[in-house]
Order: structure tokens, then sequence, then C-alpha cells
């Protein structure tokens, strides 16, 4: 095993930029699979990479390069999590967090490799602690032979009962020869020019950019290639239209190549896509193939919304509606700058990473999904889901369906002291769709308009 671990707060280490990363009246697109588009391990799972469970949320990726010895691939592990995973206790003027990571290649005919360690997290304030994004990368390499193997890897937060497990069928492909390295998704790094050496790369372990702030990159190596060979890049939608190409030269030595690709951002629109390269020239084909992985463009780590009608639509509720009117109006060209100037804009805390008030948003929406749902409608599509999403909890709900003293009567009335607001949901029908009455839903609006001029 290589001795090649690497393991830091991201944005410390790499100099990454901060993060990220409808109209009143006609209603939402029911068909929005908000439940889906919130779960961003469910996208990152789409895209074939190893993502661990609630308890400890992470997401994994497996890439092969070729090793010094023919009957050996370089297997190149990657992970990333968020701080708020972990458990952090106070360590001197700040806090630090311990996690474990095990790995373990399994090959059918019996072969195994693994590896394990224990890492630590350490930041200078209790707000690093909470952060959301893609704050910590653990990588290593590892030499395997050839072949197909089950990857199981398991995270462990050591300051807390968190654990999380994820698995999957992966196959080591054998690089000796001629031939090119599957594209990589890197943050930073040179690459290698031996193949005795470790690639010195930072991984960008969820191929994952926030749109229109961030550019792509892509790293991938050739073997015995002609001194001077250049490869065809190119960028596909998830329609499998180019949305973007260019050549880029390999430097290096005939027994391995390299060239990192970069997409900037706006080159490519916010959703899935693929990323794929080949030899140019004659027999191409033959001599490497083409090589590609996926890649995901979106608002952010937190909610891999993967469409921007989808977005326009999820905001409808949001606070500041000026800038979501900009963002529906801006043409296709203008829309990752102009998303930037809203992210920007409606940020409470420029300091951080995040964007606090869309992440309050989108938990609102996510908490309205799990509490209102009504005869088969998303609940942040009923009228106790729209109130809840813009003006959070009530101070006072009562159920009138639970008091005796009024049988027949079947509603609901929920109270915000600071707006001097108390609002009454009526289900008239008995099929529990539960609706402001005319009265309570002028009230509600105003309260809304209130609350909006504050921003």
């Amino acid at each position: 095993m290589r001795p090649a671990v690497v393991a830091f707060l991201l944005c410390a280490a790499a100099g990454c930029s901060s993060a990220p990363r409808p109209v009143a009246g006609a209603r939402p697109d029911p068909g929005a699979a908000v439940s889906t588009g919130l779960d961003a391990g469910s996208v990152y799972g789409s895209l074939g990479l190893l993502v661990g469970g609630p308890a400890l949320p992470f997401v994994a990726t497996v890439r092969y390069f070729a090793d010094a010895a023919p009957d050996s691939t370089l297997a190149l592990f990657a992970l990333s999590l968020a701080n708020h995973a972990l458990t952090f206790q106070r360590d001197g003027s700040g806090f630090a967090a311990q996690y474990r990571v095990d790995v373990v290649f399994r090959g059918d005919s019996g072969a195994m490799r693994q590896f394990a360690t224990d890492e630590t997290v350490r930041v200078r304030t209790l707000q690093e602690t909470n952060r959301s994004d893609e704050s910590v990368i653990y990588q290593q390499f590892i030499a395997v032979r050839p072949g197909l193997y089950h990857v199981d890897v398991t995270v462990r937060d050591r300051n807390g009962t968190a654990v999380s497990h994820a698995q999957r069928a992966d196959t080591a492909p054998r690089l000796a020869g001629q031939g090119m390295s599957a594209p990589l998704a890197v943050y930073q790094g040179p690459g290698r020019t031996r193949l005795a050496d470790v690639p010195k790369l930072l991984a960008n372990p969820r191929a994952a950019v926030s749109y229109g702030a961030d550019s792509l990159r892509f790293y991938v190596e050739a073997y015995g290639m002609p001194r001077g060979a250049r490869l065809a890049a190119r960028a596909l939608d998830q329609a499998g239209h180019e949305v973007w190409h260019d050549t880029v030269a390999l430097t290096g030595t005939d027994s391995v190549a390299s060239t990192l690709a970069v997409l900037r951002p706006g080159d490519v629109p916010v959703g899935q896509g693929r990323f794929e390269v080949s030899l140019v020239g004659a027999g191409a084909a033959g001599a490497a193939g083409a090589r590609s992985t996926p890649f995901l463009v979106s608002f952010s780590e937190q909610w891999a919304i993967t469409s921007y009608d989808q977005m326009i639509s999820l905001l409808r509720y949001f606070e500041r509606q000026d800038w979501v009117e900009k963002l529906r109006h801006a043409p296709p060209e203008q829309r990752p700058a102009v998303w930037r100037e809203f992210y920007t804009a409606t940020d409470p805390t420029p300091a951080t990473p995040e964007n606090e008030a869309l992440e309050a948003y989108f938990r609102r929406i996510q908490i309205a999904n799990q509490r209102f749902r009504e005869a088969g409608d998303p609940g942040w599509l009923t009228d106790r889901g729209e109130v809840y999403v813009t003006l959070g909890d009530a101070d006072d709900v009562f159920d009138f369906n639970t008091d005796a003293s009024r049988a027949g009567v079947r509603g609901i009335r929920w109270t915000y002291n600071s707006l001097r607001l108390t609002l009454f949901f009526q289900d008239q029908n008995g099929f529990g769709r539960y609706r402001l009455t005319p009265l309570s839903r002028a009230e509600f609006q105003r309260a809304a308009a209130q609350v909006r001029r504050r921003q």
C-alpha cells in the first residue's frame, strides 16, 4: 500500500471560493421532484458514487490509474463529508472532530486489499463546526490487481455513535501498455510524470460544481502515447447534447502523460452531465477509445436540484421575490451570472460558504413535505405548507377535530404572536385537505408582505 493519505479542510487547503457552490398566482408544478431534488444523496447515487446514509452522510468515488508494475493498477479512493456530520469537541482555542475510514477491496478471486485510518479535523470557531458544505476531503491511493471487486466503505464518528456504510461492485482495469485513464474531477494538483510516483492531486469526490460559481477540472492520464498527442474533450448535458468542446495537449513522458481540462463557470448548464475525452487523430478509437465520467452542476451541495426551472418553482415562497423575478426572466446565457448575484444579494452572512437564508428556506420545504402531505399533494404545495415555508412554525396550534365540544367542525387554527396573526384552515369535505378560509388567506398575504418588507 502506498503511504498517500490526504484528509483536511478543503477550502482552507485548496483556496476554493465560497460555495453555492414564483410569481404569485400560478401554482408550482406538482411534478417537481422536491423530495428527490432536495435529497442530494439520491442524485450522487445516480452518478454511480458511493453514498453514506443519513447517520453520517458522505460521498465517495474510486478511480484507477496505471501502476509501475504491469500486473498492478493504482486505485484512488476519495471521500468527502461536511463538518456538521461530525461531533466536535473543544480543543485548546478551537474545536476538533475525529473520524475513521475503513475501505476494503474484495476480489471475486479471493484477493483482498484494505486500509483503515483515523483522521482529525480541526477548526477555529464554533461556526465552522456547523458547515454543511463539502468541507472535509479524505483520499488515499492503494495498489490492486486488475479485476472485479466489491468495494466496502465504513465511516465512523470517533466522538459520537454515528456510523455509515456504502458498497458497490467495481472493476479495476488493466492499464499496462497503451491507453487512458477515465477522467477524474479534481480541485487542484499537477499529477505526475513517472508511473513510480503517486499523482499529486486533490480530488473532487462528488464531481460537482456550484452553478455559475466555480470551474470544473478534469485530470486525465495517457500511457504509451506519441509525443505531441492531443485529446478531444467535450461535455454533454443530460439529454446527450454537446454543450462544450475543446482540444487539450498531453504533457509528460512516453510512459505517462497527462492533461487538465477546465470548464469555466457558465460553460455547462445546471444538471447532470458527462465529460468525455478521446485521442485526436487516425486510429484513436483503436488506440485508446473514449473515456468518460459523470458530473453534476447544481445550486448547492446540500440541495442537489438539477433543473433551473425547478429551482424557480421551488423559490415561489422565498422572501426576495424581486430577485426571483430576475432569475425567472434572465436569458439562458446570463443565468449563471444572475444566479451568483442572487446568491450574494440574499446571503445574510457573506463570511460563510453557505447562504443561511436559502438553507433555512429549503429546510422548511423538507419539513413541510413531512408534515403536511395531503391526498397525494407534496406538503409544500398545500396551504399549510405554504404558510409554514413562508412564516415558519406557529406559536400556537389548535386542532378543532380534537375538541369534543365542537363536533362536526373540522379545522385547525394557527397563531403567530409577533405578527398578530390568526389563521384558520378548514377541511370542508372531510378528506383531510385543509384550506385557508378566504379571510385568513387575505390576512396571510398581508403578513407575508410584511415579512418580505423586512428583508
